[in-house]
């Protein structure tokens, strides 16, 4: 069954087209990196689903000196302070060239960290807090590299050995379920986020958190989600999942792994309901298209804010839907739920 996507094409056309733009002016920037460090997109660019009001995420992330020894914590990288200066200066110039909206926070997400502080922070009770947790799991879940190119698949291979560091011993059976509870405990932290940092009054604060909320039951969730279901349906192909598995996979984009998982397999009621999260997820980007203003004017009008909102839980059932049917009698989803 062909189904119709319109808008997340038309999207996928736009960001890489917008994106090759950018590239092509941050000269500057891309010789400052030269073989010390990358910047990768996070977002709806990262996604390949950017429209015309979508502002950029973006990670400047930069390789360790391998020789120094690591001694259980995290080495510099080797983009020096002033260096990552410069590139911020470039990124912030040329972007503004091209209209892009202000880097969020006033630039404050704009963070550089090293590939040591991606790895090393892994399951540390500050994870969270640096930032490193979403920095890590985006660049594994739903990143595009800017500059750097190299050295952004580099520090990705660093990533899932880290994740991967048992599977030699467990090359036929192996279940990545470090990486599951990680990817849980992002969407979880992405919760417990909205609900502590969102306010509920005045009223245009309160429209304001339900245009959040419904961004974050749909590409959050589907970013975290559909790299959970990909992953299952792997280890229930194969009994294993191997670190080209792994690599394949953040090759993805969150939409692109559900696509890869209606052309795998081979149970018709399996393709019907990935088929569907996608359908939903279209009527979701044709809803975000025209930016935040208008998603707030329907919030704000009692009807179509319960229609939006009625769209968000049916998202998330689909999403448990589709989880539970590539899971049943499957140890790794046993894993996912206890």
């Amino acid at each position: 069954m062909e189904i119709d996507l319109t808008q997340l094409n038309k999207r996928r056309a736009y960001t890489s087209h917008r994106t090759q733009v950018l590239k092509s002016k941050l000269t500057e920037a891309d010789n400052i990196l030269a073989g010390k460090a990358c910047v990768y997109a996070t977002g709806s660019f990262g996604r390949l689903e950017a429209g015309e009001n979508s502002d950029l995420d973006l990670f400047i992330v930069g390789k360790v000196d391998a020789s120094l020894p690591a001694n259980g914590r995290a080495r510099k990288s080797l983009l020096t302070r002033l260096d990552e200066i410069c590139v911020k200066a470039d990124l912030i110039e040329e972007t503004r060239s091209l209209d892009f909206p202000e880097f969020d926070g006033d630039g404050k997400y704009l963070a550089h960290y090293s590939s040591d502080e991606f790895v090393e922070s892994l399951g540390q009770p500050d994870d969270d807090s640096k930032n490193t947790l979403t920095g890590r799991l985006l660049l594994f879940l739903e990143s595009r590299p800017l500059l750097g190119d190299k050295v952004y698949g580099e520090i990705i291979n660093d990533v899932i050995a880290k994740y991967w560091r048992d599977y030699e011993d467990h090359k036929s059976n192996f279940i990545p379920a470090f990486l599951a509870n990680d990817i849980l405990r992002l969407w979880r932290t992405f919760c417990v986020n909205y609900e502590a940092r969102t306010e509920r009054e005045p009223d245009d604060k309160k429209i304001k958190g339900k245009v959040k909320n419904y961004k974050l039951k749909h590409s959050r969730m589907l970013t975290c989600y559909s790299a959970l279901l990909y992953l299952l349906l792997i280890h229930r192909e194969n009994g294993t999942v191997s670190v080209s598995d792994a690599l394949e996979m953040t090759k993805l984009t969150p939409t692109e792994r559900l696509e890869q998982i209606v052309l795998r397999t081979q149970d018709q009621g399996e393709k019907d309901k990935i088929n569907n999260l996608l359908l939903q997820y279209e009527k979701f980007l044709i809803n975000t298209e025209r930016g935040d203003e208008y998603l707030s004017r329907r919030f704000a009008s009692a009807a179509d804010g319960a229609l939006l909102a009625k769209e968000s839980y049916e998202f998330g059932d689909l999403m448990f839907s589709a989880l539970h049917t590539l899971g049943k009698e499957n140890r790794f989803y046993r894993l996912m739920v206890v």
